[in-house]
């Protein structure tokens, strides 16, 4: 929070400081590298439906880092080093371009964004069968324009073996489809805004745009035009050919036990203990994930330590909240309100971090506003995303249209200025996190958050239903569900930065990405589901989010206007004592260079992973503080691209086994494997 010397130096595209690389008049940004990367759109859209939602494997375009994304860029800079692409092929900055807009779009086609936002509404409609009262409790209140209103649209949809009735869609769709357009471009205007303060100004780490950066580094490499390809450093091809055959081994042995393997984990080492104050600690599992060790490795010390300290803090809260009287359970399954509210301590703290990060910049904010409605405001904005006028406009514009979405549905102003502000603001400061922990903030479900304060006897009825039909845009996995397209959008600024890509361009490339992403992703999810239905495939009947999340939706709406709640005075009192400590210290880090903790340690500590993650972090910091001590910031960037290999080996690994499940008709599942 704040100013902060990093451990590395931002640098240019060739080792050279990003301010010093300059940008040429298309900076990379070519329609070939357009259209190359619109072209493996497609290719994912087809591939996502049959891997995560047809055969239920694990997530291929989503998650950080993303699998498809870098697996693309590593076969793409690899086919530049082909005889008959040497002279004519894809430069460095055309690479990364391609690798952009495939990262910022694709998780629209994933199982959790538009099959988690397609069939919501249709899933009230199909459970009211077995719950009659649902029709007299909340059916009436779901906006028409939701979702079709023809039981031949609906009957299909779930029975499979029918054509899509694409007449009955066209309303529902457009509406959805703005929707999406707007929160988008709503984020990437406030992205526009704060993104020069991130990047040039506090100098944030962002480890995951190392790895594109990194793995494309090719010294031999001295102009725009030269055709890029794959980084030449052996440290970085041993990360991958280690991490690559440790995690191919330990996937193959789950199918195949005699096989050798190393135990890369999760292991548990120590059994939950379910009564007592020891239950509070959870058990204690045995991680050695290459890729998650590598990541840790990346992030600045300080927050890597604060991860598991700030985790080891909360097992200690947990034992003494069974000791004053609490009931044992797993710590990281305790989602209520009562002591010590891990998830109400974090939501707290992002609350907190998102009005400082704000306060940081007010500053470079003011002097943006000043800029929009000056003379010279193109001269002083000639190199953000989008001139700051426009970026003020459209953050008005998209904003007015979701609090209008909002009311059309029918629910109050001010809770649409809520619940669109939660949606935006939620997914800017996800983006600014993991620019600096690589890590999500899995903190409370967006209707708890929205519920905490009011209850859900101050919400009427459609908002109750709009609320939980907008689920998807807040479930508190972001990397894996919408907020991904802001997240990513803020890497590919960073990464745009760091190689002299026209960030404009980029910019104007990105939109119109996403819109056609869009549209491809709608007509191969409807098709898809529409010819399987949607209990037939693998996705839909799973027992995990986010079928199982959808299905419950309904039944929380209902018991709400059945039985409503009171305002949770210990889900605030939570939420407020996460914000002070964020806040303390934040302060305490701006006074004394000395202080070991920091902020984003306390809020990852408190979000849902880290009783997986532990290890890991811990291994990864103690790594990195002695190549540090002993060696300098000289050692730790001559062995970065040792960790950068390793991330991208494990990330291969998750490739082979997605194309596996492809092949194999999800007889043979990645899921299975990590």
């Amino acid at each position: 929070m704040g100013n902060v010397v990093r451990e590395h130096n931002d640098t240019g595209e060739h080792g050279l400081p990003s301010s010093t690389t300059g940008q040429s008049s298309t900076g990379g940004v070519t329609f070939r590298a357009v259209a190359l990367a619109l072209v493996f759109v497609v290719v994912l859209a087809v591939g996502a439906f049959q891997v995560e939602v047809l055969y239920y494997a694990s997530a291929v375009v989503t998650g950080g880092p993303a699998v498809w994304p870098l697996s693309l860029l590593v076969l793409l800079a690899g086919a530049m080093a082909l005889p008959w692409l040497r002279r004519h092929g894809l430069t460095r900055r055309e690479l990364l371009v391609v690798y952009s807009i495939v990262l910022v779009v694709s998780p629209l086609c994933s199982s959790t964004v538009l099959f988690y936002l397609l069939p919501k509404v249709m899933l009230y409609y199909h459970m009211a069968r077995a719950n009659p009262a649902w029709e007299t409790g909340f059916l009436q209140y779901i906006p028409l324009w939701f979702a079709p209103t023809r039981e031949a649209a609906r009957n299909g949809f779930f029975d499979g073996q029918s054509s899509v009735p694409w007449g009955s869609w066209a309303v529902p769709l457009a509406a959805w489809s703005s929707f999406l357009i707007a929160a988008f471009a709503a984020s990437m205007c406030i992205l526009a805004l704060l993104q020069r303060q991130w990047i040039t100004h506090e100098r944030l780490a962002f480890p995951l745009a190392q790895i594109p950066l990194e793995l494309t580094t090719d010294t031999q490499a001295r102009t725009a035009n030269t055709p890029g390809g794959l980084s030449r450093s052996r440290l970085l091809w041993i990360g991958v050919l280690a991490s690559g055959a440790a995690s191919f081994l330990s996937s193959l042995s789950q199918s195949w036990p005699a096989l050798p393997t190393l135990p890369l984990g999760p292991i548990m080492i120590v059994p939950w203990q379910k009564v007592g104050p020891l239950a509070g600690l959870g058990a204690f599992y045995f991680t050695f994930w290459p890729w998650l060790i590598a990541i840790v490795y990346i992030i600045p010390k300080e927050i890597a330590f604060s991860c598991w300290f700030f985790w080891l803090v909360r097992l200690a809260l947990h034992v003494a909240g069974i000791m004053a009287g609490g009931v044992p359970a797993l710590p990281e399954e305790v989602w209520s309100s009562n002591f010590p509210a891990p998830y109400y301590q974090g939501t707290g703290a992002v609350i907190a971090i998102g009005l400082w990060m704000l306060w940081v910049a007010r500053q470079h904010l003011l002097f943006a506003l000043s800029s929009a409605f000056s003379r010279g405001s193109g001269k002083a904005d000639a190199a953000e995303p989008l001139p700051y006028r426009w970026a003020l406009v459209g953050l008005v514009v998209c904003f007015a249209w979701l609090i209008g979405f909002c009311w059309l549905a029918g629910c109050r102003i001010v809770f649409g200025v809520a619940m669109v502000g939660l949606i935006v603001g939620l997914s800017v400061v996800w983006a600014r996190i993991r620019a600096e922990t690589a890590m999500d903030a899995s903190i409370l479900l967006g209707h708890d958050i929205m519920t905490t304060p009011t209850g859900t006897a101050g919400l009427r009825p459609p908002e109750l239903v709009t609320m939980m039909t907008m689920a998807w845009a807040t479930f508190p996995v972001p990397s894996m569900t919408f907020p991904a397209c802001t997240m990513n959008t803020l890497e590919t600024f960073k990464i745009a930065d760091a190689a002299g890509i026209n960030l404009r361009r980029l910019t104007a490339v990105l939109a119109l990405g996403f819109i056609v992403a869009l549209g491809i992703g709608v007509v191969v999810m409807l098709t898809g589901i529409y010819d399987y239905g949607y209990f037939g495939t693998r996705a839909g009947a799973g027992n995990d989010w986010p079928s199982m999340q959808s299905r419950k939706d309904g039944a929380f709406i209902f018991s709400s206007l059945v039985g409503p709640t009171p305002i949770d005075i210990g889900g605030l009192a939570a939420m407020g004592a996460g914000a002070l400590v964020c806040v303390l210290l934040g302060v305490a880090r701006l006074r004394f260079w000395w202080w070991p903790f920091h902020p984003f340690g306390y809020i990852v500590g408190n979000s849902w992973g880290m009783h997986h993650y532990l290890m890991a972090f811990l291994f990864g910091w103690v790594a990195k503080s002695l190549v540090i001590r002993y060696g300098g910031l000289r050692l730790y960037r001559a062995t970065l691209p040792l960790a950068v290999g390793l991330i991208v080996g494990d990330i291969l690994n998750a490739a082979i086994w997605s194309v596996v499940t492809l092949v194999t008709h999800g007889h043979i599942s990645f899921a299975a494997y990590r």
